[in-house]
């Protein structure tokens, strides 16, 4: 376990490439796993939670070469299954995206993950692959939770879920239903959160030749059977929900810097942080794929945040509400009980830590601004964006800001330590490029 300390910092300057999207990342493995052929995807995330991904694909049969900046797969059908378990450690994408996968295999499959995955909610998905035909059980295995998944096929039909408590889930079956025996409808009896994950889903699917048909409220799914992936070249955007981090400390800092790499056109819901920190009155440019953040007039401005369809972007928004002038609100949060740690807790626990004030109730924040904060020994719960926004708020705080157990942000940005000290910020501790 690695501590590292952060220093405050101010006039911070220079350029850095955001880094490549997770989410892309894996759901393209997924897709040139199950196309017939060749595919190359450039530019990939390589963290802990896209090996996760990578291992279980090769599990499943893919043949995956890494050549410099590319990931060269080619796919396995049928799915292969092997007597050694798919482990998905601590990647719930992972967990949810190959479970129904793994019931394409002619075999048996078991997954294992970490015991602070064991938390996250899984039952749903279990439940709509048994309606349509796939058995599962769920067993400990030396005190570590597995889950068994029956090959032999996906039979379709219907199914209902709900969508209020992962995304991940609808993706899920959407990388897999294609390939069963019956047309699937999958409806969903809550309204759908983060739905641009689900649109990234699709984007990907139909690269590869596969195509749904998704009502305009995002309340039910068509799913012809019978189709067939084909292979395809992707290369990964960069990643909003990482970037979020450092064009949150530009502006706390009054600084200016140029992140490359963003795509203004990307579907992806968290570049919706631009128009957060224009509202808040960063002076905020987009050009050439890339964003320049140069400093803000006055005060930042208060917010008031819907989190439904922007989870990821909570931690690092109640970092920058602590800087602005005015109370602020985080509402509709409550699938944030269920990340990596219970990001609601965990946030209201450590900024309160460093003096911030801050009230949590059931699934909001009120975080009231203009208090100074100061450094303070944070703990992250294992939890790679509460690392990664106590960081952050470290830079406009009085004193040194130590984070325990630092290598978390290998989970989705490992260079993140490296690109803040790109920047002009004074680190000690570990180094997590790699």
């Amino acid at each position: 376990m690695t501590d590292t300390t952060i220093n405050p910092a101010k006039n911070l300057a220079g350029t850095i490439v955001a880094p490549s999207s997770k989410s892309y990342s894996q759901r393209m493995l997924i897709a040139s796993l199950l196309s017939e052929g060749r595919s190359i995807i450039s530019n990939p995330l390589y963290s802990e939670d896209t090996k996760a991904t990578l291992r279980a694909i090769e599990n499943l049969g893919a043949k995956v070469k890494i050549s410099g900046s590319k990931w060269i797969v080619d796919g396995s059908l049928p799915l292969k299954s092997k007597p050694e378990p798919i482990d998905c450690r601590e990647s719930g994408a992972t967990l949810r995206f190959i479970l129904p996968v793994c019931a394409l295999a002619r075999g048996s499959s078991t997954l294992t993950f970490s015991k602070s995955l064991e938390k996250r909610p899984i039952l749903p998905l279990l439940q709509s692959l048994q309606d349509l035909g796939v058995r599962t059980e769920t067993r400990d295995f030396c005190s570590k939770p597995e889950i068994l998944v029956k090959g032999g096929g996906i039979r379709g039909g219907k199914t209902s879920i709900q969508g209020d408590i992962s995304s991940q889930f609808i993706s899920g079956l959407l990388f897999a239903c294609p390939l069963a025996s019956l047309d699937t409808i999958i409806r969903l009896n809550s309204p759908l959160e983060s739905t641009h994950y689900v649109e990234m889903t699709k984007e990907v699917l139909e690269n590869h030749n596969i195509f749904i048909t998704i009502s305009d409220n995002f309340d039910k799914f068509n799913i012809k059977s019978d189709q067939k992936y084909t292979p395809n070249n992707h290369v990964v955007p960069g990643d909003f929900s990482s970037a979020a981090f450092m064009l949150a400390a530009a502006a706390i800092t009054n600084s200016k810097i140029t992140i490359k790499n963003l795509e203004s056109s990307t579907l992806q819901g968290d570049k919706a942080i631009l128009n957060i920190l224009k509202n808040m009155g960063v002076n905020v440019r987009i050009e050439n794929d890339q964003v320049i953040i140069a400093g803000h007039k006055d005060f930042l401005n208060p917010i008031d945040m819907d989190a439904r369809n922007i989870p990821d972007l909570v931690p690092i928004c109640s970092v920058l509400a602590c800087y602005a002038n005015g109370t602020s609100k985080i509402h509709d949060a409550h699938r944030l009980r269920y990340k990596e740690s219970d990001r609601l807790l965990s946030l209201y626990l450590e900024l309160r830590k460093m003096g911030a004030d801050i009230l949590i109730d059931n699934d909001c924040l009120t975080i009231g601004g203009s208090r100074t904060l100061h450094g303070a020994l944070v703990d992250p719960h294992n939890d790679h964006r509460i690392a990664m926004a106590c960081s952050i708020a470290g830079l406009g705080a009085i004193g040194a800001t130590k984070i325990k157990d630092s290598e978390c942000v290998k989970k989705s940005y490992p260079s993140f330590f490296e690109d803040l000290q790109k920047l002009g910020v004074v680190i000690s501790g570990g180094k997590f490029n790699r």
